[in-house]
């Protein structure tokens, strides 16, 4: 049986140059949810996407505009988003942004990051 790893140091933790200006980390990842972090420089953005998982975030720092399934909106600091799976989304920087963002299920594609 292997051993699980609870917890990840900070200083494990990767820095993957998604887009231009858009730097994500994945924090960690179990049986059902994806944790990431998501770095934005001001003006950049996540392109419009589409994928199959549920995706919930929070801004830790900044200022996001955000469109889901053609509706914008602006998100400051503190505020949080829920993005159905399936859904056509993107996000564009105002000022320089952190993002937390939670995945079900699992998003494979980030695992080999950890």
């Amino acid at each position: 049986m292997s051993e699980q790893s609870y917890e990840r140091r900070a200083d494990v933790i990767r820095s993957i140059d998604a887009f231009p200006g858009v730097v994500r980390r994945t924090l960690h990842s179990g049986e059902a949810i994806t944790l990431v972090e998501i770095a934005i420089a001001t003006g950049h953005e996540v392109p419009e996407h589409v994928h199959p998982h549920e995706q919930a975030g929070t801004v830790i720092a900044g200022r996001i505009r955000i469109e889901i399934d053609g509706q914008q909106s602006i998100c400051d600091e503190g505020d949080v988003y829920l993005i159905p799976g399936d859904l056509e989304h993107e996000v564009t920087a105002l000022e320089p942004t952190t993002l937390i963002e939670v995945f079900s299920p699992v998003r494979e594609d980030f695992v080999p990051d950890l």
